[in-house]
Parts: structure tokens; C-alpha cells; sequence
């Protein structure tokens, strides 16, 4: 067989396991489906269980529903409350997502789909509400993944939902908490809710801190090889040493005669122990990092990405705001982190299907102000004379009437005159002929 025909009959026979995993997908689907289906017809049995009880106090109310889990529990071999919460979820997806859980049946979308959708619409307790929030994202499921459709659900459910998000996070911030779970082989997990800006700030600041450390720890592995002639260790995937040096239970390699120390710990391993160092201590104990980051691990702050839209921040909307794509942020954070931040993004959308069309920025980069500084030298307008320096980057064309932030628009303005105007200002003001001369001048 040539290799022409061994490359066709090799993709000949993909095409056919992937169509046999995409059959085997549907059958599975149907039977979690269906297996839901039970588990709500179970709820609903226990439901009229309890109806018939008259007079019953609270304790005798819960036992039709436990007895059932029980049952099923036994059956399942798992615990009764585990079981207890698939009948309400069964139920709940069932009876008020009948068309996500007919998707899930006809093999369009998987348990774990069915499992975002159901969790974002549950708090639309309008009926009306809910049909079309399932429509809209039942649709975008079925292109997508789940992780993405939680994104695309939360904003949609947030459109529908009468409580307003800012509503909503002042009462789920109450419930923020923090504990411990005790594992196996003497280790423990610490947990925390709390709001999403500070738990993604949090995880940012440890890994940003955590690259620092990688990276000292490649520049000594440079130097050591640099200053000894020949290789001394390598990364690797897993980040293990492959040398001759001996690496201590925390990971540190003291190297030869205790001269040299290495790192040989994963990320994850460094984030961990910055957590720990820093809650204990309250600074980072191993800090490798001199002639890397200036102030050490200590000055490394958290970055976050939020988009707010702009009706947000002026108040008329209370919806939108996003952290990283990855969940929703309520309006007050959103509108403090925005009137701190030095600068921001527009992002400009097509008003029917959301995608983005252009993306501009109100303030200069530095390597703008670089450019300009040296084009301009001094003022732009003309018969001031004061140096670029002591000038700001302005608009020729107001940002707020749409005018870019480029080369092209920008120029030194004098921002008080002895007038008490602004260069910009009378700029924009000048007749037609200066204006001309201007955007000459701008282009030149």
C-alpha cells in the first residue's frame, strides 16, 4: 500500500471512529436523559406523598422524599442526601427546561450543557422569562462548549432577570466563608468564597509571583551553566532536574558544595507555598527573585480584565460587566475598578450580533507618547512654543465624538494657557483654514 492510500484509508477510519464515538455520545445522552426523566417522576411521587399528609410536622413532611432518595440511594450505592439533590435537579430540569432536557435526549447537548443552562436560569422564576433565556442559549449550546456557554448564560439570564445583579451579589457576598477539608497522607484543602474580582486577583498576584520565581531560577540555572562551561540543569515539561544536583524534600537543590540552589517545583507547587508563606508571615519566606523584579515577589500586584459596558458605567444599565470572559461582576465593583484604572480598552459591538468591530483606547500607550514626543518636540499649536514635555497627548478629533487614539489624532497640546484656555481647545475652535493646516502639520 502506497502512502497515498495508507493516508486515505487512515482518515477513512477516523471518519469512522469519529462517527461511532458520535453515535455512542447520542445513546448515552439518551439514557442520562431518561434516567433524569425517572428521577423527576420519583420527586414528583414524594411531592404527592407529602400533600396527602395532614397536619404533620416538619420532620414527618421530609420523610416521603427521604425515604425515596433512600430507596434509590440503595440502589445507586450512593448516599441518600447525594441522591436527594439529582431528584430535585432531575425535577427542576424536567419540568422547567422541558426543551433543554429534549436536546439533551436527541444527543444536541450533553449532561454537562444541561447542567449550565439549568443553573443560570433557575433564579427566572417567570415562566415567559425562562422560554426565552432556554431558547437563546439552548441555541449557542448546541455549537459550543459548556465552559463557554456559562459565560454566555450568565449574561443572558442577567438581561431577563427582574433582580438586578447588583442586587443579587449584595446578598450572595454575605455568604462568603472560608474552610478547611482534611485528605489523605497528612495533607488538608483551604477554601474561599468571596467576591470574584478579589478570588481572581488573588489567584493572578500568586501566579504572576510564581513566574518570577521560575524565571530567577532560570537565570541561575544561566549563569551556573555560563560560569561552569557546560549544561547543569534542565526544566524540562515536568520541571524536574535532571542533573547531577540533589533536590531536598521543598524542592530547593543547594547545588554543589551549597554554592548554588535551584528550584525545581512546579507552578502550581509555587503557588501553594506562596499562599502559605504569605498567610502566615504575611510577605513571601523564599524570595529568589533580587535583579529579576525590582522589590521582590512582594511588589508584584494582581491584574484583572473587566469589561463594563459603557451604559454601565454611566448608571442607565445595571448589567454586562465581565471578569476575564469568565464570570459576571456586579455594577459597583465593576464602575470602582473602572474609575481607578489608568486606562481602558473601548470595545466597539455590532449592536445585533455582538461582535466585536473595533477596539480603541482613551489614553496613549508608551510607545505612542514616544512617537509623538519626538515628532512634536514642542506644542502643536501654532506660535506656542512650550516643549512636548511639559504638554498632554490631546485629541485633534475629540475621542468622545469619535476620534481614534493614533498617531494621527493625537498631538502635544498645552493643557493652561495664560488665556486659561487649553491649546486643544482653541484648536478645535480655529477656523477651517487652521484646522486644515493642523491636520497638515499632524500628518507631516
Amino acid at each position: 500500500m502506497g502512502d497515498d492510500e495508507q493516508r486515505e484509508a487512515d482518515a477513512l477510519r477516523t471518519r469512522e471512529l469519529v462517527a461511532e464515538a458520535h453515535r455512542l455520545r447520542q445513546v448515552i445522552a439518551a439514557a442520562e436523559a431518561d434516567l433524569a426523566r425517572t428521577h423527576a417522576d420519583a420527586f414528583a411521587l414524594a411531592e404527592e406523598q407529602t400533600g396527602r399528609l395532614r397536619d404533620a410536622s416538619t420532620r414527618e413532611r421530609e420523610m416521603p422524599l427521604r425515604s425515596m432518595a433512600a430507596e434509590l440511594a440503595v440502589d445507586a450505592r450512593m448516599s441518600d442526601r447525594t441522591m436527594q439533590t439529582h431528584l430535585f435537579d432531575a425535577h427542576r430540569t424536567v419540568t422547567q427546561f422541558p426543551v433543554t432536557w429534549e436536546a439533551w435526549h436527541d444527543g444536541r447537548v450533553s449532561r454537562a450543557h444541561v447542567r449550565v443552562i439549568v443553573e443560570a436560569g433557575a433564579e427566572l422564576d417567570d415562566e415567559h422569562a425562562r422560554v426565552v433565556f432556554e431558547q437563546d442559549v439552548l441555541g449557542y449550546a448546541e455549537t459550543t462548549s459548556p465552559s463557554r456557554v456559562r459565560s454566555y448564560a450568565e449574561q443572558v439570564a442577567e438581561k431577563l432577570n427582574p433582580r438586578s445583579m447588583q442586587e443579587r451579589h449584595d446578598k450572595a457576598v454575605l455568604d462568603r466563608r472560608v474552610w478547611v477539608e482534611d485528605l489523605r497522607d497528612g495533607m488538608s484543602m483551604l477554601g474561599a468564597i468571596g467576591p470574584s474580582v478579589e478570588i481572581h486577583g488573588v489567584y493572578d498576584r500568586l501566579t504572576r509571583q510564581g513566574k518570577a520565581v521560575k524565571a530567577a531560577d532560570r537565570a541561575a540555572r544561566r549563569e551556573v551553566a555560563e560560569g561552569d562551561g557546560g549544561p547543569v540543569a534542565a526544566e524540562g515539561d515536568g520541571e524536574r532536574l535532571t542533573s547531577e544536583h540533589n533536590a531536598g524534600p521543598d524542592g530547593v537543590d543547594e547545588g554543589v558544595n551549597g554554592e548554588v540552589w535551584f528550584d525545581v517545583r512546579t507552578l502550581d507547587q509555587i503557588r501553594t507555598d506562596l499562599l502559605l508563606d504569605m498567610m502566615l508571615t504575611s510577605t513571601p519566606s523564599v524570595d529568589g527573585t533580587d535583579g529579576v523584579v525590582e522589590g521582590g515577589l512582594g511588589a508584584i500586584r494582581a491584574h484583572v480584565q473587566v469589561t463594563v459596558p459603557a451604559t454601565t458605567l454611566a448608571g442607565t444599565t445595571t448589567g454586562g460587566a465581565e471578569l476575564d470572559g469568565r464570570c459576571a461582576v456586579d455594577p459597583e465593583t465593576a464602575r470602582i475598578l473602572a474609575g481607578n484604572a489608568p486606562g481602558f480598552d473601548r470595545v466597539l459591538l455590532d449592536p445585533i450580533g455582538g461582535a466585536v468591530l473595533a477596539v480603541d483606547r482613551r489614553h496613549a500607550t508608551a510607545a505612542q507618547k514616544r512617537y509623538l514626543m519626538a515628532r512634536d518636540v514642542r506644542c502643536r499649536f501654532p506660535g506656542c512654543r512650550r516643549p512636548a514635555r511639559d504638554c498632554e497627548w490631546d485629541h485633534r478629533e475629540d475621542y468622545a465624538l469619535g476620534g481614534k487614539t493614533d498617531v494621527e489624532n493625537l498631538g502635544a497640546f498645552l493643557q493652561e494657557t495664560p488665556h486659561g484656555e487649553t491649546c486643544s481647545r482653541m484648536e478645535r475652535r480655529s477656523a477651517p483654514g487652521w484646522e486644515a493646516a493642523l491636520h497638515r502639520a499632524l500628518r507631516a
